[in-house]
């Protein structure tokens, strides 16, 4: 990694790459899972949550490939298969063939309290890297992590 290429240390961002790779396997789990709720939700809530997690999958689609081209911004390369996003990754795949829409939801809703507490820790990270760029893409995507759990908790209360 040639550290002046975006004028940052590269020893200070070892730990920033490392923690973006483990949150590119833990998006990809999540997208994963999201695709298969959007696939096999059924019951009196799909024509809700069919749209929801389609708006979440896609969503979760441009957030693996700005924390893949980040990693590659900080000049080291980015997980690349199935192998690495599921040895890395602290989100759990499940079968979504037969489960109820409301368990379907409440499985995003841990993935997405995982996200954001993955986040959270890369934050600080990035602050002590002083890579203001990294810190400023992960804040977004925890703000809508953030909404989003909101969201589906006041559906799940409801429902």
């Amino acid at each position: 990694m040639n550290p002046k290429v975006i004028s940052l240390e590269e020893k200070k961002l070892r730990p920033v790459v490392d923690h973006l790779n483990d949150l590119l396997a833990n998006y990809h789990i999540h997208y994963q899972k999201l695709r298969g709720c959007h696939w096999n939700v059924r019951g009196n809530h799909f024509f809700t949550l069919h749209a929801k997690f389609e708006e979440l999958y896609t969503n979760a689609l441009t957030t693996i490939d700005e924390l893949a081209e980040r990693i590659l911004t900080l000049g080291k390369s980015p997980f690349s298969t199935f192998k690495d996003y599921v040895s890395h990754s602290e989100i759990n795949e499940v079968d979504t063939i037969g489960m109820k829409d409301i368990d379907m939801v409440k499985a995003i809703i841990e993935d997405l309290e995982a996200l954001i507490a993955m986040q959270r820790d890369l934050l600080e990270i990035t602050s002590e890297a002083e890579d203001e760029g990294t810190n400023d893409m992960i804040n977004a995507f925890m703000q809508f992590n953030e909404k989003q759990n909101w969201m589906l908790r006041a559906f799940v209360n409801k429902a």
